[in-house]
């Protein structure tokens, strides 16, 4: 009998992923990394967008700096462990998103928490905050490729959205939860066709409009807080002549003089047993100049039992009789206010049926509730939504396509927040000409946007992934090698540079978008040819850059110049020498090349041949405690039986390790130069174990070469 109860138990948790538990259905967030997510949106990815039975996503309390987009899932709880210990905060102005001329296309990414095509969903115990207002010192002052003159002044107070639903969002239930911004439209729920919002013992904080619901809204003991003279509340009813906002035992407060409400379309509004401040001003919400208003059916504002500290004003007497209808207090609920559409308190099944959301209309209905797209990622009928990474990635995009390793001594970072301030002087500065592939610059953004496009359909990603591969294209020499930076050629940026396998991140970049893989099919297939073509020069590039030495080839340096295309020297510590560490790639790079010409075989065979020769065997490299040195180690080379190490550089002519600091003086042991230097840079290692010992003999074998067996190979 046991036994049947648990089996009735799995089979009753079929939901959206399948057969699992009740307790399945919850999965948790921290910061500190104690639950399954560490940020609200990884744990909102992992959920499966539909599911017949809610899901819930609990948030321990902390600080979470991230923008979460909600995008065509439904039936799901984002639940914090308490109201002011979950903080989820964000800085945006819509201001500032509007200067985009893609994404800055309407709403969707604008706020803190952004919904689209998300049904049934609840928020509870949560504090959502825009701080753009609450950070920003003043005014600033960004390029705008959207605004005349290429310029547009960010205001201190303007709008910042903490919460923005979008079409297809409805039957939204916000409990314990505090919405903040300084700005106006903190809250916008913005569905004039089928939007339906309960708001329940919430604190709404902002400018002008900051509680802005379109459609259906329902808000009882809630607390309201206006930093702007012009309006508190706003509604827009112009959907359906039923539509309403309807706010019950709520209280107002905030600046003096701040008055109460006003609409640009059609509205109806309900105030309930409300408490207003005396620092409210004596004005009647009112129909703004702009805008269409109230036409058709008329002003509609309606009071009952509302009281101001200091004595009431005139216009908030009763007049609740005048409404359709013959209506009382007690008749005013959260039910009786969706008309049927949806019992949020009662929770019977609806009576009347909501129009359908049509995806591809704005602002306008024809399926609801409407499943995530099937459509191909990247195709006119998915979707888009986005991913942070990517969007700061667009961000630091140089003009010339490329993408910078760090902005003077500071690193570029995508895990850290990017402010507003930031953000504007990096784009202002997009000119700036330290575009380069080093240290994994432009190939990573290339291929992280070409994956992110694919994910998300935004066709943003899309375009700077393109971009950064004509850089590629474009910062190629004609002999097929690639420079450290470009348009830069200062000091040894121009040399062709192997040094952190910089070129051959480059050539894979583009051999895999000449084999439309890993994720760069996503791109232009006009690309394909133009990436063959730079992938045959820069083959043709390396096999000539190989080292001679003495009638054998050997190896490659870490630069080689590009015009007589010979070793050359970069920095004072990395002299013209040969480099076991970048040699590796390069061979690597080779034996993936799809039916290799003799002479690209005979390029690797003689490499492996080189490393197997000047490799150091019985040695190790360790760093061993030494209190008496700046780290509390030293970086030292010990005899170790068993152990293979390889130096990064060796002598052009006599193959000797060489170890070299900053006076330029090649030495013959680690130990001889300066401490900064052979604890900071990586001078010996084990590079080439694992492609002498396991992928060359099985390249090897592949293309069944007659040189000799590589060491620890059996032929």
């Amino acid at each position: 009998m046991r036994l049947l109860r648990k089996l009735l138990l799995l089979l009753t948790g079929i939901g959206g992923m399948g057969i699992f538990s009740a307790r399945a259905q919850q999965v948790t967030v921290a910061a500190d990394g104690s639950g399954q997510f560490r940020t609200i949106q990884a744990a909102l990815n992992s959920l499966p967008n539909e599911a017949a039975r809610p899901r819930t996503v609990y948030i321990k309390n902390g600080t979470y700096r991230e923008k979460v987009m909600l995008d065509g899932k439904q039936n799901i709880t984002l639940k914090g462990q308490s109201e002011k210990g979950v903080v989820l905060t964000y800085a945006q102005a819509r201001d500032e998103w509007r200067c985009d001329p893609v994404a800055g296309q309407d709403d969707w990414g604008v706020a803190t928490l952004n919904m689209r095509n998300s049904p049934d969903i609840t928020l509870e115990n949560l504090t959502i905050i825009n701080s753009y207002g609450f950070d920003a010192k003043g005014d600033v002052e960004i390029p705008c490729a959207t605004a005349p003159g290429g310029k547009r002044t960010i205001g201190k107070n303007g709008h910042q959205m903490a919460l923005r639903t979008m079409p297809g969002t409805t039957r939204l239930t916000v409990k314990h939860c505090t919405l903040r911004a300084l700005g106006g439209d903190t809250v916008s729920p913005w569905d004039v066709d089928a939007g339906m919002y309960y708001f329940k013992d919430c604190t709404l904080e902002g400018g002008v409009d900051f509680y802005c619901p379109r459609g259906w809204a329902f808000a009882e003991n809630c607390r309201f807080i206006c930093h702007n003279t012009s309006a508190a509340i706003w509604h827009d009813g112009s959907g359906n002549q039923e539509s309403k906002t309807v706010l019950k035992n709520c209280s107002f407060e905030g600046d003096a003089g701040f008055k109460l409400g006003r609409f640009h379309r059609e509205a109806q509004f309900f105030l309930v047993n409300c408490k207003f401040s005396r620092d409210m001003a004596d004005a009647d919400i009112y129909q703004a100049s702009s805008g269409p208003g109230a036409k058709q059916w008329g002003r509609r504002v309606y009071y009952q039992n509302c009281r101001r500290e200091g004595g009431d004003y005139a216009w908030h007497k009763d007049n609740l009789s005048t409404a359709p209808g013959a209506l009382k207090a007690s008749n005013i609920t959260a039910d009786w206010t969706f008309g049927g559409r949806w019992y949020p308190v009662s929770g019977k099944p609806a009576t009347v049926a909501l129009p359908a959301y049509d995806p591809t209309a704005k602002d306008r209905y024809s399926a609801l509730p409407q499943a995530a797209s099937t459509a191909p990622a990247g195709s006119a009928a998915a979707a888009p939504s986005t991913d942070s990474v990517a969007e700061k990635m667009l961000v630091y995009q140089r003009s010339v396509g490329g993408w910078p390793k760090a902005v003077g001594s500071a690193k570029v970072d995508y895990s850290k927040p990017l402010s507003a301030a930031v953000r504007a002087s990096t784009l202002a500065d997009a000119g700036r000409n330290d575009a380069t592939i080093d240290n994994d610059a432009t190939t990573r953004e290339i291929r992280y946007l070409a994956k992110a496009f694919k994910a998300t359909g935004k066709a943003e990603y899309k375009a700077a992934a393109e971009k950064g591969v004509r850089f590629l294209l474009q910062m190629q020499y004609a002999n097929g090698g690639f420079p450290q930076y470009y348009p830069d050629k200062s000091n040894y940026r121009h040399q062709i540079t192997y040094n952190d396998n910089a070129m051959v991140k480059a050539l894979q970049v583009l051999r895999d978008l000449s084999r439309r893989t890993n994720d760069l099919d996503a791109l232009n297939a006009s690309l394909t040819e133009p990436a063959t073509q730079a992938v045959a020069r820069g083959i043709d590039c390396i096999l000539k850059t190989q080292y001679v030495q003495r009638g054998k080839l050997t190896a490659w340096c870490a630069q080689h110049d590009e015009v007589t295309l010979q070793p050359a020297k970069a920095r004072a510590f990395e002299l013209a020498s040969l480099s076991a560490m970048e040699s590796v790639g390069i061979v690597r790079f080779l034996m993936d090349t799809e039916n290799p010409t003799p002479a690209i075989r005979q390029a690797v065979e003689a490499a492996v041949a080189w490393l197997d020769a000047v490799k150091l065997t019985g040695y190790a490299v360790k760093d061993q405690p030494d209190a008496r040195q700046p780290k509390g180690f030293d970086r030292v080379i010990v005899p170790e039986a068993g152990s293979t190490i390889w130096a990064r550089f060796y002598d052009l002519e006599t193959n000797q390790p060489i170890y070299v600091g900053r006076e330029s003086k090649p030495q013959a042991r680690l130990a001889d130069i300066e401490y900064e230097r052979r604890t900071g840079y990586a001078y010996a290692g084990v590079w080439p174990e694992k492609l002498l010992n396991r992928e060359y003999p099985r390249w090897q074998q592949k293309w069944n070469t007659t040189a000799s067996p590589a060491p620890g190979s059996t032929k």
